[in-house]
């Protein structure tokens, strides 16, 4: 299971934030049933109930299944072959060519359509009030969004990412894991976010370099596939902005009532470039932690914010991750209630005189799901893997930093330790050392990592996992002695890779 240290000040934080994990729960399942959501007074009660704890039992499938499953790419696959075969093939499948990238890509979907179908099950309708709570309190946790927010971030991802990134093997050795997989896949396939592939090939013409593949260039047949499917994404992708845009002018989303259009749309624009920025962030975070101070060019911002995110032990980088997990879920329910339509089919009002039935299509919030993935969400994780400095550079970089580090601090969000404990002990999680010995026993029996395999570069974007322990503890303690040892080992990854010439002088030391 997985094990976290933690001091009494971390206990009571975690006290606290069950409480409050407990008590938006109630807030959430009260809506519910007294039919003061979306969903249910559309439907029934119970409808949403279910609807929303599977898309939060799914969410944390889909959450802790990537970490589990990107951690594990470096690992040799024979390890595990007898012990945990389900796992054994789905590495076997996101190993194999460029597999990761779709998995990654159709599960990034898969997120964001989740987090829109649990706003949809269980955030307020306008002037909800509940149990005749004093009215601070339904402001604090209904009408800011505070309850759906801990509801979903603690319960459905934070702790699944934690057991994911300790029980890998564990946490993806199940047929429920194995599905996931396919249906990311299958997203992917479909075609629906191909427009990914040019923003992919755009970003890197600009930057000059290839974008690297591991498979052969595609067949005719395949080549012809491909560029259909990316002609259709943008097709899909334009009538999607113009459905939702159009939508918002006309004032029928479920939009704050009183808010002009005119300030819906400039206010949907500005949290889709944050929900970018944010994306991007943990990119460019990941592609610096392996470069000199040097390398990091001269910024004032981007060394401030380097500064900041490896002083230290270097908790600032996990805690950023978890700062950043609450402001990306406040701000897609934000996004998904400017998005969601509120238009009833059948009363003549329809948004392009449409059918009823594309009209319910388009009240799914699969539209709007759609321009978050691609355009607030992969297009700036492409740009940080390509541009890390100079995303660094961007003062809102600092700002958002900032801002993460200091919702971390607050504690809100402590009870994801307390739930991952739980969820291991239920499900007998190990953690992998357990089945496959640690990095330096791995290397001890000829079967090291192999950290070639994550295929980081540009237009690859790999996430940061949650948390951060994989080190070996002298190495960890040397780093934190020296960064300078950090910058060697950095130096070394380098020339082993041929990003580094050797000078006259180790030329000569060599003979």
């Amino acid at each position: 299971m997985a094990v976290h240290t933690r001091s009494v000040f971390d206990r009571v934080k975690e006290a606290i934030s069950m409480g409050l994990v407990i008590f938006s729960l109630a807030m959430v399942m009260g809506l519910i049933f007294t039919q003061q959501t979306k969903i249910s007074s559309e439907s029934h009660p119970a409808v949403a109930f279910v609807v929303i704890w599977l898309a939060i039992i799914w969410l944390t499938m889909i959450e802790g299944g990537q970490a589990a499953i990107v951690g594990l790419v470096s690992v040799k696959r024979q390890l595990y072959k007898d012990s945990h075969p389900t796992a054994f093939t789905i590495t076997g499948i996101t190993n194999s060519g460029d597999n990761l990238d779709r998995y990654l890509l159709g599960r990034q979907f898969m997120v964001v359509l989740t987090v829109f179908v649990v706003n949809q099950c269980g955030s307020p309708l306008p002037g909800a009030e509940l149990w005749g709570l004093p009215s601070i309190l339904t402001n604090i946790f209904l009408v800011t969004g505070l309850a759906m927010v801990l509801f979903t971030c603690v319960i459905g991802q934070l702790n699944s990412q934690v057991n994911g990134c300790h029980c890998m093997l564990d946490y993806v050795s199940n047929y429920f894991a194995l599905f996931t997989l396919y249906v990311a896949m299958a997203i992917e396939f479909s075609g629906v976010l191909h427009a990914s592939y040019l923003i992919q090939m755009l970003v890197a013409w600009l930057a000059g370099k290839p974008v690297e593949s591991k498979e052969d260039p595609r067949t005719p047949v395949q080549a012809v596939f491909f560029w259909f499917r990316c002609l259709f994404s943008v097709a899909l992708l334009c009538f999607a902005f113009a459905v939702t845009i159009a939508a918002i002018v006309q004032g029928k989303t479920t939009m704050w009532e009183g808010c002009p259009s005119a300030v819906s749309v400039i206010v949907f624009l500005v949290l889709m470039s944050f929900v970018g920025l944010l994306e991007g962030m943990q990119i460019a975070f990941f592609a610096v932690i392996k470069v000199t101070k040097e390398q990091r060019g001269e910024s004032y911002i981007a060394k401030k914010v380097c500064d900041i995110l490896f002083r230290g032990e270097g908790r600032n980088l996990p805690a950023f991750m978890v700062g950043r997990q609450i402001c990306v879920v406040t701000i897609m329910f934000v996004v998904a209630r400017i998005t969601s339509l509120s238009i009833v089919p059948g009363e003549g009002n329809n948004l392009f005189g449409v059918s009823d039935t594309m009209q319910n299509l388009f009240n799914t919030g699969l539209l709007g799901a759609l321009i978050t993935t691609i355009v607030g969400s992969i297009a700036w994780q492409l740009v940080a893997s390509i541009f890390p400095i100079a995303f660094l550079s961007n003062p809102m970089t600092y700002i958002f930093l900032r801002i993460c580090l200091f919702l971390e601090s607050t504690g809100l969000c402590a009870g994801a330790w307390v739930l991952a404990e739980i969820h291991a002990k239920i499900a007998h999680f190990q953690r992998d050392e357990a089945y496959i010995g640690t990095a330096e026993e791995r290397a001890a029996k000829n079967y090291a990592d192999d950290e070639e395999q994550l295929g980081l570069g540009p237009g690859h974007p790999r996430k940061l996992p949650t948390s951060i322990e994989n080190a070996p503890e002298s190495l960890k303690k040397l780093l934190r002695k020296d960064p300078a040892v950090m910058e060697y080992i950095a130096s070394i990854r380098k020339m082993d890779a041929g990003q580094v010439e050797h000078t006259e002088d180790e030329d000569k030391s060599d003979h």
